[in-house]
């Protein structure tokens, strides 16, 4: 296995469509590095440039020791593993995982050693003999799996591998790929647009947006400590709560929600990061968890909003809530209990010690 460096690389195409704006990483020996975000942030270009199958118009990438922005795919000792499979159909399982081999002359012991130990480690050496048309999906993505396997190459590239697999299916899926990098001690480098995959499955994480990287960093910490506004709510599920308002210093710090909806004393670490920011306009966000139903809550501080509950979505586990106040829209998660009915008022608790203030302006991180 080997590193994937990327030393400000980028992608500009002739009509002068900047994709990729200086994209700069490593990717270690043997880590599993997610490239998360929306559609058109550049993560699957950025994807492609380290297989080749995109031209670097900028910057420099290195695979190993070797730099090869100009070394064509088949010679960058990669195998990728694609959205739609691109399985051949009038071909065996088998004949599919060993095509690869046989163009680059292995000999037939070696491929079916290679082959047998791929199916044997994805769980499909019964359908060995089947081809395409007969699998479900999930087969089919274990046998596109198993063809990149096969190859031993330095590194793994997965483009979108379970956007065609139902819901259930993915949760398998992305499991038995995490398993399989353990298994390995390969390198993985993993696109997807979905950021619980991104969370569940990589060492590490890379966030883009319009070409650039907004953070790169372990799952946690892109959930506890985000750099700014589009990270925090792009990480999380529901997304995090954003509500528009000033730092006021009225009596002591505080921050009051536009309309005066409601208002949170700042105390602590926040009352001191905060102090420079009198009077500015801000953001503030909160995520869903730390929202409480008020007297049900965690015991910590906490700042009681009155609001009126729209929705509520009843998961078994857990509570979805959906809440206003004047122009303020709030979701929370809690735990199962009795609540009001949609059209009714409901108090709602926020967790003063799991607040996050952003700038209005840069929509950057204050605290």
């Amino acid at each position: 296995m080997a590193r994937v460096l990327l030393d400000n690389v980028q992608k500009t195409y002739e009509n002068g469509f900047q994709a990729v704006h200086g994209a700069s990483f490593e990717v270690q020996d043997g880590e599993f590095v997610v490239l998360v975000g929306p559609s058109g942030c550049g993560k699957s270009t950025t994807l492609r440039m380290i297989a080749g199958l995109e031209s670097i118009t900028g910057g420099t990438l290195s695979i190993g020791e070797r730099v090869v922005n100009d070394i064509p795919p088949k010679d960058r000792d990669i195998a990728m593993v694609f959205q739609n499979y691109a399985l051949y159909p009038h071909m065996t399982v088998f004949d599919n995982m060993a095509f690869g081999l046989k163009l680059r002359g292995y000999d037939k012991a070696d491929i079916d050693k290679r082959v047998r130990q791929a199916a044997d480690i994805l769980g499909i050496e019964p359908i060995l003999s089947n081809k395409p048309k007969q699998l479900s999906g999930g087969q089919r993505q274990r046998v596109a799996v198993g063809r990149a396997i096969v190859r031993k190459p330095q590194v793994f590239l997965f483009d979108e591998p379970l956007s065609n697999l139902d819901a259930k299916l993915r949760v398998q899926m992305r499991t038995e790929i995490s398993k399989l990098h353990r298994q390995l001690g390969a390198t993985m480098i993993y696109v997807t647009h979905d950021q619980v995959e991104a969370m569940t499955m990589g060492d590490r994480i890379v966030v883009m947006n319009g070409g650039h990287i907004n953070q790169i960093d372990s799952p946690l910490q892109l959930y506890n400590n985000p750099v700014n506004q589009f990270v925090a709510s792009f990480i999380g599920s529901p997304s995090m709560n954003f509500v528009p308002g000033r730092i006021t210093s009225d009596d002591g710090l505080h921050f009051r929600a536009d309309g005066n909806a409601f208002t949170i004393a700042l105390k602590g670490d926040y009352e001191t990061a905060l102090a420079n920011h009198q009077t500015s306009e801000v953001t503030l966000g909160i995520r869903p968890e730390d929202i409480y139903i008020a007297n049900n809550g965690s015991g910590h501080v906490a700042t009681q909003v009155d609001m009126l509950l729209d929705v509520l979505e009843p998961m078994g586990n857990e509570i979805v809530l959906y809440a206003s106040s004047l122009d303020h829209d709030v979701v929370a998660r809690v735990k199962p209990q009795p609540v009001p009915e949609p059209g009714q008022s409901i108090k709602l608790a926020f967790d003063q010690t799991k607040l996050h203030f952003f700038d209005r302006e840069t929509e950057q991180t204050l605290i």
